[in-house]
């Protein structure tokens, strides 16, 4: 299933930015609103023949990504060569011609085809809008040929037919035939096995793997099932909040995952057999708020082994705090956040905190006590009470870089040694109590 090694798509410095509308009182003085940033300085490669499946949960970034390669998304920085030649810019006349090469698979086919259109009609669309038919007769020939080789046979029984009159599998296939009738030589497919029945979903990766071996495709397969990934893909790239994590070969990626986030996607995948037991150790918390997204690396506030680099900030004291007032009863919560007082300061991130009240140590110092292995404490730089408040520092992140370890390259901390060593120094330093 292996790639020829030929660069197809090569994508450096990538990022889309979906801005928000700030208050009016913002707008009326001039200041701009925040902005959601989906895809955050992606590069990567990908090779003619290959599959190339990008994983995820829903809000990495990866359907973003999908679809700025195509141009359905502007980019906001960074380029994207196809075929040689950089695409983020093009005219819309050159845009167009380009789409008869780069094609998508959407995730849901019920609402991909239009109900009041015959399959003949959805499927043969394409090439009227690129005028590559003369005639309906012409478009009937060749939707009837691609129908047949995407399963609906016998084609005569299909063309006349309505999205309503199909099943979900054979909604999908019709949408793959309406991709493929271009002879494009770029197949984004998004989710496009996860609205369907279990029943289906291998059947139909079976035809996208025999279509990619008959049309000579390339496919970039988005999808949060690092399940099927493994059956379907030559390397897999894991995104989280817009960014590239981990990057490898499947059998690398699964034999030995290095970023702990594909190592908890791994352990999210259902076991068939109810007789075993394997651990469930997911992280914990929510993805981030992508137009704010942590300091330093993304993932520190649900990372197991998050240590000193990493970024920790005063968002991620807001959170342990809530997560004490939570296990706590009712008394005790209701005296403890009398003397910490409103938390809404912190939600500002910062590696510096002030906080008033003189319980405020020790309410931290018994936290600590309570769990040290907690990895939050590794961050904090200083603790110190002075004339009725609280100062804590942490120290200051250091942004992560994607770097090669064995047959993948990882962005993680734990496998650059420059942010090891770091570490090591801020740890001899100590921390005051």
């Amino acid at each position: 299933m292996s790639g020829n090694g030929e660069v197809l798509v090569k994508v450096d410095g990538l990022k889309t930015y979906y801005s928000i509308r700030g208050s009016f009182l913002d707008r009326l003085v001039g200041r701009t609103g925040a902005a959601v940033r989906a895809v955050d300085d992606v590069s990567l490669e990908l090779r003619k023949g290959e599959v190339l499946g990008l994983v995820g949960e829903s809000g990495s970034g990866k359907t973003t990504l999908g679809r700025t390669l195509l141009g359905l998304v502007p980019a906001t920085d960074g380029s994207v060569e196809f075929e040689g030649r950089e695409i983020t810019r093009l005219s819309e006349h050159d845009r167009r011609l380009m789409r008869r090469r780069m094609q998508i698979v959407f995730q849901d086919p019920h609402a991909s085809l239009n109900p009041a259109m015959t399959i003949a009609q959805a499927v043969g669309h394409p090439l009227e809008i690129h005028g590559l038919a003369k005639g309906r007769e012409e478009v009937r020939l060749r939707v009837a040929d691609v129908l047949e080789r995407v399963g609906l046979a016998p084609a005569e029984q299909y063309l006349d037919k309505y999205p309503s009159d199909l099943s979900g599998g054979q909604k999908q296939r019709a949408v793959i035939a309406r991709a493929i009738i271009l002879n494009p030589v770029l197949l984004v497919a998004d989710e496009p096995v996860s609205m369907l029945d279990m029943s289906v979903r291998a059947k139909i990766l079976e035809l996208m793997l025999a279509l990619k071996h008959d049309f000579d495709l390339t496919y970039l397969y988005i999808t949060h099932d690092l399940a099927t990934a493994k059956f379907f893909c030559d390397r897999i790239a894991i995104m989280y909040l817009g960014r590239i994590v981990e990057i490898g070969p499947s059998e690398a990626i699964y034999e030995d995952p290095k970023h702990p986030y594909t190592q908890a996607l791994l352990r999210a995948i259902p076991e068939p057999d109810p007789r075993r037991t394997i651990p469930r150790d997911l992280p914990r918390g929510e993805v981030p708020d992508a137009a704010r997204p942590p300091l330093g690396c993304s993932f520190h506030p649900r990372c197991p082994k998050a240590f000193e680099v990493c970024g920790w900030e005063s968002r991620d004291l807001k959170e342990l705090l809530e997560r004490r007032w939570a296990g706590m009863e009712e008394a005790g919560f209701e005296d403890e956040q009398a003397s910490v007082g409103s938390l809404e300061p912190l939600d500002d991130p910062a590696t510096h905190a002030r906080m008033p009240g003189g319980a405020v140590k020790a309410i931290l110092d018994e936290a600590r006590a309570e769990d040290p292995a907690e990895p939050f404490w590794t961050g904090v730089r200083r603790i110190e009470s002075a004339d009725g408040h609280v100062e804590i520092d942490w120290h200051e992140p250091v942004a992560p870089r994607l770097l090669p370890s064995g047959q993948v390259e990882v962005e993680c901390h734990l496998y650059d040694e420059e942010a090891l060593a770091e570490a090591e120094k801020r740890r001899r330093s100590g921390i005051p109590r």
